[in-house]
């Protein structure tokens, strides 16, 4: 859709253009810029609280993706007024304002409006140096592929809604989603990282393929190199596969090989809507050492595969 809009033609927008940026980028002096991102979403778990705080991660991801700072936050609400709790809402707003708090962001206020389905998210303003920012279109071939978050949310919070996820696959998948990218975005910067996304609803191939694209690259990915969530791969099998699933497979397959013998489960799980994803990111070989000396406890390392001077925009499975 927003290929549709009239394109902008100021000069100080430095990134926001593609549809592949996760923010955008505005140059407000030589040394400094705003960086800006919006996103909000239906309920992906059962507890208020724990669904503010996965919403307001999430929304501060795209700012982390770009290696920006996020300063401040605008609360973005849709409840039900007159036939649900109020209370409901004042948890779920605990839960963004907490997880803002972590991340050193100021909420300074929002808008709610009544609606019959929930929905809850953040309008995130931060800054970054002009020139100094991370896009997705710098990928180069011989990059490494980093993921810093195991796949599987969407696979997880549909087997919860069909009440078939265990209590400990649920919670591990909350922990994943509460985390901060912060810590990767600061590994990513200290590596001189050509390349980022964060990786949401468009599922690990719907994003890296309009990275891929924007950088005029290929890529190779290894199965066996991509994390996944406890018991995602099972729920899977069972049928558990969110709806977007479907519509994620079909953005992407004709620029995907997936070569035979490759179990179908991996087309669920590689394209499997996620919330509160990982970054992924390409990274000069040479620069891995120095990605995972600033790694921490709260976020993986995992190479899943490496860029190819392939055909732009095309990803190449390895068997696992």
């Amino acid at each position: 859709m927003l290929r549709r809009l009239p394109p902008s033609t100021d000069p100080n927008l430095l990134a926001g253009r593609n549809p592949a940026d996760d923010a955008a980028v505005y140059r407000l002096s030589s040394d400094l810029a705003l960086i800006q991102s919006v996103d909000f979403f239906t309920p992906v778990v059962d507890d208020p609280y724990d669904f503010g705080r996965i919403a307001a991660a999430n929304s501060l991801s795209d700012i982390y993706a770009m290696g920006g700072r996020p300063l401040t936050a605008l609360n973005v609400a849709a409840f039900p007024m007159d036939t649900v709790d109020l209370d409901i809402l004042a948890e779920i707003l605990r839960g963004g304002a907490d997880k803002a708090r972590e991340a050193g962001v100021t909420v300074i206020g929002g808008h709610t409006v009544d609606d019959a389905e929930p929905k809850y998210g953040m309008a995130v303003t931060g800054t970054v140096e002009p020139g100094k920012f991370v896009t997705s279109s710098g990928a180069r071939p011989g990059d490494l592929l980093v993921l810093t978050k195991p796949l599987g949310t969407g696979i997880i919070a549909t087997a919860l809604k069909a009440g078939a996820a265990s209590r400990d696959d649920v919670n591990q998948a909350v922990r994943w989603m509460v985390t901060l990218n912060r810590s990767a975005s600061h590994a990513m910067l200290s590596a001189g990282a050509h390349a980022s996304s964060d990786i949401t609803g468009f599922g690990l191939l719907g994003h890296l393929h309009p990275l891929l694209h924007a950088s005029g690259v290929a890529a190779r990915v290894s199965v066996t190199g991509v994390p996944l969530l406890p018991g995602a791969e099972g729920y899977a099998r069972a049928g558990h596969v969110p709806g977007g699933s479907g519509k994620n497979l079909a953005a992407v397959e004709e620029y995907v090989h997936f070569p035979p013998g490759l179990d179908d489960v991996w087309h669920d799980l590689l394209v499997d809507p996620q919330t509160s994803g990982g970054l992924l990111m390409s990274l000069d070989p040479a620069r891995l050492p120095d990605f995972q000396a600033h790694a921490a406890s709260d976020m993986l390392s995992a190479v899943i595969g490496q860029i190819t001077a392939g055909p732009a925009g095309h990803i190449d499975l390895l068997p696992r």
